[in-house]
């Protein structure tokens, strides 16, 4: 088997074009005129077309009834619309205006939706479309790195894969901070690789910006794959180590500056005219970095998360309410559809992609690339394989840009090979193995497209067995083959992709794909057969909150019926933190019923939205929305609500801000029942919304006591059958 090494054109080689002697003594606009030139020679006709193909069939695919799922993550939607109206609230990710509480994550990820809702008013396309330009904005640089190693068709291979990954589709149409997150990481990655091309030191300056930003948009997941970087450039630069290092540490300290910047501001500002850090028990970002949203995450101690954290712990060791942790939770019933199609298929490339490159130099391009997606690729599947704190199937978007770059390149080099029998092996076992998982995949969607599942089984057995006489056949019946073979390959995550963005996703919890059965293999979560998953009804709306069309989670506790306030398992309906509130939310302009709702397909939303208004938004009428407004000048907050989420609906559908009690869980002590006292003689809260239909919600700790206190001291107003306290009247 020969060995491999990077190959690129003179345009993309170090020390060619303007890196010559030569080229340093021209004027820079010529140097730059040289290389474009020099980069336009050496590209095929057919590249440039292909490549703008490429981002508008994303931006198509990712724009496409963006609409529908209205303000998608009532939460963070609040948060953008309150950054809109507050440079406060926009500096410090504030829920509301009046800046009583912090989201629980740090603030960048709100800062392009909230400067689009400033610019072009609050709505579900203002928040929701600078997600789905993140998303093609992912699809372009990763394009550009792979294109750089394996060339223009292993960059169109790699940047399609991504665009079509499942969960990639759900992220980039939603508004997580995911979605930001992803691009700083494959722009992180882009930015290492060309510093092992040619050792300048701005690409590893510019490689710790994006690893601070992305610390900004959602803390320590941003550096999982610090470590990956640093170490390939450390071990392949193409420079002396005492450089190397050199160039590290510079990286590093632009990191600590991007990402220090701003928690230096949050922790030296004074606690009383800023608002509560949401998520932590202390007022302090710090502890919210390495406890709730850190280490926490990990071993499941999570103060102050959904049953108190705690880090319960299911049989064989498993991580209680989120699902038991091992080698199989990617692969398992609910998270299997969203990434893991071409997980084992990328796997066995990126060995013999190692293997191929084995004998090339230190400073090979191309194993060093092999190493940076591949090394990103493990150390965040096991860390999400194994980590018994929070997790949710959508979190797998980090591993799309890696899975799809390592699939993209390994293809390319074993097809190169594919004359020697054991590259077209691998090749054949890539593709039978994919098509074999994809119909297990498809087999979980119960009723959904039965005939796909066989169909690709049969497309990758053929495209197997042909490619293992690859060496004997003529090319064009080879790439034939190899064609059905990338079809079956895609097929099953394509169908679940489009099924994704056909549907409405609102809500705390959502996944890609159609409904599929519980029941995957040891080591991870299962239940009753074809039971919806996480933020997907059944669409029977059957009074129960079944008839919900991607809203809010999913799972069955003590005491619950089908559909009744789902959530994690061993909570009971009526007995959840934050709450329900009965009326429908909408978005300004709209009417109540928004396209793509449960109530418009005939469905009911359960009254304060999944879990009892902890994982979506309160749903709004008018009569309510009308109380809100009458006589809020004057007031900072025109009402207080216990949990984010119940909040958020509010704020949304007046545009008022809503001070959130307790924080996203209703855990947080913020505020302190002095400090609500103080904001109610001031007149700071006009109303205060109680949790469920004619009764409060409690939430735990201040939250509880605050209900308490309000509901013995103050007027009970109603607003279709909504219980609301007016404090500016007591008993």
């Amino acid at each position: 088997m020969t060995t491999l090494t990077s190959s690129g054109s003179a345009a993309d080689a170090p020390g060619t074009g303007d890196g010559s002697a030569a080229g340093h003594r021209q004027p820079l606009g010529d140097r730059l005129r040289a290389r474009s030139r020099q980069r336009r020679a050496s590209r095929p006709r057919w590249e440039t077309p292909a490549f703008w193909t490429l981002l508008a069939a994303t931006a198509v695919l990712y724009l496409y009834g963006l609409g529908s799922s209205g303000y998608a993550n009532s939460f963070y939607s609040a948060a953008a619309q309150a950054g809109s109206v507050s440079w406060k609230a926009f500096l410090f990710g504030s829920l509301d205006a009046g800046n009583a509480i912090t989201v629980d994550k740090p603030p960048a990820a709100l800062w392009p939706m909230a400067l689009s809702v400033r610019l072009f008013g609050l709505g579900s396309w203002q928040i929701l479309v600078p997600q789905a330009l993140l998303g093609v904005a992912s699809v372009g640089v990763l394009y550009s790195a792979v294109r750089r190693r394996t060339g223009p068709a292993s960059a169109l291979l790699a940047g399609a894969l991504l665009a079509l990954t499942p969960v990639a589709a759900l992220m980039f149409r939603f508004n997580n901070p995911d979605a930001l997150l992803c691009l700083l990481m494959v722009a992180a990655l882009w930015c290492v690789s060309r510093a092992v091309e040619d050792a300048r030191t701005k690409w590893l300056v510019l490689a710790g910006a994006c690893f601070g930003a992305g610390f900004l948009a959602k803390a320590l997941q941003a550096w999982l794959i610090l470590p990956v970087a640093a170490l390939v450039y450390l071990v392949c630069g193409p420079t002396r180590l005492r450089r190397r290092i050199g160039q590290l540490l510079l990286g590093g300290l632009t990191l600590l500056v991007t990402a220090g910047w701003w928690v230096a501001l949050v922790e030296l500002w004074p606690a009383s005219s800023r608002p509560y850090i949401g998520g932590s028990q202390e007022n302090s970002f710090l502890e919210l970095t390495f406890g709730y949203n850190g280490f926490g995450r990990l071993t499941g101690g999570e103060t102050g998360s959904v049953g108190g954290g705690g880090g319960r712990r299911g049989p064989g060791g498993g991580g209680g309410m989120w699902g038991q942790t091992g080698p199989g939770r990617l692969f398992g019933d609910t998270v299997g559809g969203q990434i893991a199609w071409l997980l084992p298929g990328a796997l066995l490339l990126l060995v013999v992609g190692l293997v191929l490159t084995r004998k090339a130099a230190r400073t090979d391009a191309l194993r060093a690339a092999f190493l940076l997606w591949g090394g990103s690729l493990l150390i965040t599947g096991l860390t999400f394989s194994f980590m018994s704190g929070i997790f949710h199937e959508y979190y797998t978007v980090a591993l799309a840009p890696y899975l799809a770059a390592v699939v993209a390149m390994g293809v390319t080099v074993v097809w190169r090979e594919r004359n020697r029998l054991l590259c077209a092996a691998v090749l054949a076992a890539a593709v039978a193995g994919t098509a074999g998982w994809a119909f297990v995949l498809l087999g979980r969607a119960t009723d959904w497209l039965p005939w796909l599942r066989w169909a690709v089984l049969v497309a990758g057995v053929v495209a197997a067995c042909g490619l293992l006489a690859a060496t004997v056949l003529p090319r064009t019946v080879g790439v034939a083959l190899a064609g059905l073979g990338l079809l079956a390959a895609v097929a099953g995550p394509v169908a679940f992709t489009l099924s994704t963005v056909g549907t409405p996703h609102t809500g705390s919890i959502v996944t890609a794909g159609p409904a599929v059965s519980r029941g995957g293999p040891p080591g991870v979560p299962g239940g009753g057969k074809g039971m919806p998953r996480p933020g997907q009804g059944t669409g029977q709306g059957q009074g129960q909150g079944a008839g919900q069309g991607q809203s809010a989670g999913q799972g069955q506790g003590p005491g619950q019926g089908p559909g009744a306030g789902q959530g994690p398992p061993g909570q009971a309906a009526g007995n959840r933190p934050g709450g329900g509130q009965q009326g429908m939310q909408r978005p300004p302009g709209g009417n109540a019923q928004q396209p793509g709702t449960p109530e418009a397909a005939g469905g009911r939303q359960d009254p304060g939205g999944g879990m009892g208004g902890l994982l979506n938004g309160s749903e709004v009428s008018a009569e309510a929305e009308a109380l809100l407004r009458k006589n809020s000048a004057g007031h900072t907050w025109a009402a207080a609500a216990v949990g984010s989420q119940n909040a958020a609906g509010y704020q949304l559908a007046t545009g008022l801000p809503v001070m959130a009690i307790g924080g996203f869980n209703g855990t947080d002590p913020s505020p302190t029942l002095a400090q609500f006292k103080t904001y109610v003689e001031q007149g700071s809260i006009h109303y205060f919304i109680t949790g469920s239909r004619g009764g409060p919600g409690g939430g735990q700790g201040t939250a509880s006591e605050i209900t308490s206190w309000v509901t013995k001291n103050y007027t009970k107003v109603t607003a279709d059958n909504t219980t609301f306290y007016d404090l500016t009247r007591p008993k």
